[in-house]
């Protein structure tokens, strides 16, 4: 059994094993900080340069302790480990990282060509020990990852994490940091890695204090959607989330993490020399990934030694026009829907320095192999983000949803399902949020509805009050009762094809090309081990015909015995994907 894994970091709390614990915060806006537990003992905290405050004091693990920065105010430890009762505003917890034990002291990882990857919310499947529970499942499926939504603390008692204040504390709603864990542990025991979704590109609304003592946290002259732009080019703050990625992947043993919208975080130089330190941090033994979330398609950011892959948003809102035809807010820039669904498939991203209203947007993509790219037929965001939280699955038949399914698992890219999508789940995904203060309620609900009222399709309409209880248990997937269990076996079956036949080689695939066969359906290819992978895709109500058809050696990977009969004489049945393989 291992002692346990420990990240060493200059903030926050470290107990030194003898009843006495360090504490450092950094709070260069002060002159005087001072150290208070709640066995009543206090202390005041030692000047060290650059801002930094420091004592070592008598606190057990499980002591709580908080910082008094005035007469007025006491604050958390932004790096608090762990928040007593997951209150963001009250004490947090000295924590003891190497008491777990660990079974899986071997596990390295698996390599980023085998992720297939099933994106979940904690809260929602019933905590840290909830989706310990659904782990076989998922192993059974095929998927080789799961990807968790924000876990930092957030206020109150559901979110969509996203509104986390304290980076470093797993969400008590949650569970424990054991309970973590033990998840982790089990996931690993399956073969399954686990994948952080992390926030460094702003804090929540409720509960953030680093502007009352550390204003240099924060870069007044850069502005993004949640207020003042992170000023990561402060050492001290850049190194802050540095070691917090640092933290997640060496004292809970994560294989790897998902940035959200680095865009906003607006320092390109920063994120490689983060992707640069991980690497070097944590060595060539272990399989690490870091995935971006960038609006900017940054392709510059991707690649060896770098970060892993992209959420590729420019695939799902192509495919997501061509699927329901829908082109309000940003769909609108996917017109005409197929030539920017073609161009992903041939080269990455749609936009690649291209006009993307009044602006330009992306860099070229296509020298990068296939596997840069994560795609994806629904998300969180691309669910939630909606006034309603439709799935794919009540907008688009089911018919048309395995031929969309089939294209995800069997494309050389690397694939995300949104959990409840093995079930062909109905519920909706909304958003939601537990806020106390009535006034930030009041600003949450009515920024949402106020959000989508320029939307033809949601006009008149009521959208659900986020901080309503009903909105996060609406939210629970479940299985569809007619399509659940036939779904389930249709996409075990393509990863299981997947697996086989095309993860092996998607580090070197290249496009051979992919062309229109008519206004919803299309022919794509890749060089894939020394073959020839296409995808023949109709999601059209009509037949179309297939001009040049696969040879009669051809292998095929995916279609019945007659739609493969169809397709070889040259006409594609509609609403199905066949792929086949050629040397």
């Amino acid at each position: 059994m291992s002692a346990g894994y420990v990240h060493a970091m200059p903030y926050g709390a470290r107990s030194l094993g003898d009843g006495r614990t360090r504490f450092r915060l950094w709070a260069p806006d002060l002159d005087a900080v001072a150290l208070e537990c709640d066995t009543g003992h206090t202390a005041a905290m030692r000047s060290l340069d650059d801002g930094w405050f420091e004592c070592i004091c008598p606190a057990e693990v499980g002591v709580g302790y908080r910082f008094r920065i005035d007469a007025s105010l006491a604050v958390p430890d932004p790096a608090s480990r762990r928040q007593r009762g997951g209150d963001v505003h009250g004490y947090s917890v000295v924590t003891d990282p190497l008491s777990f034990a660990w079974r899986n002291t071997e596990w390295k990882g698996r390599p980023w060509r085998e992720a297939v990857v099933y994106e979940l919310h904690v809260g929602l499947l019933g905590g840290f020990h909830g989706v310990e529970m659904i782990l076989p499942h998922l192993a059974s499926l095929g998927v080789t990852a799961i990807e968790l939504m924000p876990i930092a603390q957030f206020p109150g008692e559901r979110n969509w994490g996203y509104d986390g204040v304290l980076p470093y504390a797993p969400a008590a709603a949650y569970g424990s940091p054991e309970d973590l864990k033990a998840m982790i542990d089990t996931a690993h025991d399956l073969g399954l890695m686990v994948f952080l979704d992390v926030v460094y590109n702003h804090f929540g609304p409720d509960g953030n204090y680093l502007g009352a003592y550390a204003s240099r946290f924060f870069d007044e002259s850069v502005h993004t959607p949640w207020g003042a732009a992170i000023g990561v080019s402060a050492p001290q703050v850049g190194d802050y989330f540095v070691h917090n990625a640092l933290y997640w992947i060496q004292e809970f043993r994560f294989d790897g993490l998902r940035f959200d919208a680095v865009h906003a975080i607006g320092n390109p130089g920063w994120l490689a020399s983060l992707a640069s330190r991980v690497h070097a941090a944590v060595g060539p033994d272990r399989h690490v990934h870091l995935i971006l979330e960038n609006e900017a398609n940054q392709a510059n950011l991707l690649g060896r030694g770098r970060f892993d892959a992209q959420w590729n948003d420019d695939f799902h809102n192509a495919l997501h026009v061509l699927l329901t035809g829908e082109k309000e807010g940003y769909y609108a820039h996917y017109e005409p829907a197929m030539e920017k669904l073609l161009r992903t498939l041939r080269e990455g991203f749609a936009f690649q320095g291209d006009m993307m209203g009044s602006r330009r947007r992306g860099e070229p993509s296509g020298h990068l192999a296939p596997s840069r790219f994560v795609n994806f037929l629904q998300n969180h965001d691309q669910v939630g983000n909606r006034a309603f939280g439709d799935r794919l699955t009540t907008l688009v038949d089911a018919a048309t949803m395995q031929a969309a399914l089939a294209l995800l698992l069997l494309a050389p890219f690397v694939p995300m399902l949104f959990m409840g999508e093995e079930w062909a789940s109905r519920t909706p995904f909304l958003f939601f949020t537990d806020f106390t203060d009535d006034d930030l309620r009041d600003a949450v609900r009515d920024g949402r509805r106020k959000e989508f009222a320029a939307f033809a399709s949601f006009a008149g309409e009521e959208i659900p009050d986020p901080n309503e209880y009903d909105t996060f248990t609406a939210s629970i997937p479940r299985r569809d009762s007619a399509e659940g269990e036939h779904r389930r076996l249709f996409i075990r079956d393509l990863i299981a094809l997947r697996h086989k036949y095309v993860a092996p080689y998607i580090d070197d695939a290249r496009s051979l090309g992919a062309e229109s066969l008519g206004e919803r359906a299309f022919r794509a290819s890749w060089s894939l081990g020394g073959q020839a992978l296409t995808l023949f895709v109709n999601l059209g109500d009509a037949d179309v015909t297939i001009a040049q058809p696969p040879s009669p050696s051809a292998a095929w990977l995916h279609g019945d015995a007659a739609e493969i009969a169809s397709v070889s004489r040259g006409l594609l049945p509609a609403r199905r994907t066949v792929a086949c393989l050629e040397s």
